[in-house]
C-alpha cells in the first residue's frame, strides 16, 4: 500500500527550491502565473516558504473576462504576495488579425495559443523583475501529456512535477491553503471544460494507477497508457543531432 508522508515532501521540496535559487538565481524573485486553482496556489505557497513572500510575484492572465479570477486575486491576499493583472486578450486577438484568414486554425491549436502568450507574458515579466518562472504541471498532468507544450508546460524550475494530484492537494492542506484553492475544480480557464470532462477519466484513478499501477478499467488503462506514450517527448530535452567535425 502507498504511503504519502506529506511533511517529508513538503519540508524536502521547500528545501530544494532553496538550494535550486541558490545555484541559479541567487537573490532572483520567482516569477508564477496564478490562475487560484491547486496547482498555482501549492507553488506559490512552497516558494513563499522558500524564500519568503517578498520574493513571490504572481501574474494574472485572463483572457478578457474570466469568471473565477476572484479566486486569483484572493490567493494573492492570503498569501500577501504583490501580482498584476495582465489581460492577455488583445494580444490573442492580435494574433488572428495578423493572420487575417489564411490559415484555417485549428480548435486545439486555437486552445494552445493563450497559454503560449501567457508564458511570453511570465518570461517578459522574469526578465524585468529579476526572476525565475516557476511551472506549475503535476506529474499526473505530465504523465498524460495535459500541457501546452511552450506553454503551461514552460518554466525555469518545477516544485510539483513530482507530485500527483493527489499529492498536491495533501501538500496545499499541510501548508495551510484554505479549501477553496485546493478543491477548485480543474480546468485550463479557456475552453470552458474541466481537465476530467477533456480527459475521459479522474485524477483519482490516473493517481492510483501512477503509485500503485492499479486500475479496473481496461478502456482507460489503454487510453492512459497512449497518452503517456504519443506524450513523454514533451518531458524530454530537446533532441539534437550530435555533428562530429573532422579533425
Amino acid at each position: 500500500m502507498y504511503n504519502f508522508d506529506v511533511k517529508k515532501a513538503t519540508e524536502g521540496c521547500i528545501k530544494w527550491i532553496q538550494d535550486w535559487f541558490e545555484q541559479n538565481g541567487k537573490g532572483c524573485n520567482v516569477i508564477i502565473g496564478i490562475s487560484g486553482g491547486k496547482d498555482s496556489s501549492v507553488v506559490a505557497a512552497l516558494c513563499c516558504k522558500a524564500l519568503g513572500k517578498e520574493r513571490v510575484f504572481g501574474v494574472l492572465m485572463p483572457d478578457g473576462e474570466q469568471s473565477d479570477i476572484d479566486y486569483s486575486h484572493d490567493l494573492c491576499d492570503f498569501l500577501e504576495i504583490d501580482n498584476m493583472v495582465v489581460d492577455i486578450h488583445p494580444a490573442v486577438a492580435g494574433v488572428y488579425e495578423a493572420l487575417g484568414g489564411r490559415l484555417e486554425v485549428s480548435n486545439q491549436s486555437k486552445v494552445n495559443l493563450p497559454p503560449r502568450i501567457r508564458m511570453s507574458v511570465l518570461y517578459m515579466v522574469s526578465q524585468s523583475k529579476n526572476g525565475r518562472v516557476a511551472n506549475t504541471c503535476n506529474l499526473s498532468e505530465d504523465w498524460v501529456g495535459y500541457s501546452t507544450r511552450y506553454g503551461d508546460s514552460a518554466g525555469d524550475f518545477g516544485p510539483i512535477s513530482r507530485f500527483t494530484v493527489a499529492e498536491v492537494k495533501e501538500i496545499g492542506r499541510y501548508l495551510g491553503l484554505p479549501e477553496k484553492f485546493i478543491e477548485k475544480v480543474p480546468s485550463d480557464g479557456l475552453s470552458g471544460s474541466t481537465d476530467e470532462d477533456k480527459l475521459g477519466f479522474t485524477y483519482a484513478m490516473l493517481d492510483k494507477y501512477i503509485r500503485e499501477g492499479v486500475i479496473d478499467d481496461e478502456e482507460k488503462k489503454a487510453k492512459i497508457d497512449r497518452l503517456h506514450k504519443i506524450n513523454l517527448f514533451k518531458l524530454q530535452v530537446l533532441p539534437v543531432y550530435e555533428f562530429e567535425p573532422e579533425k
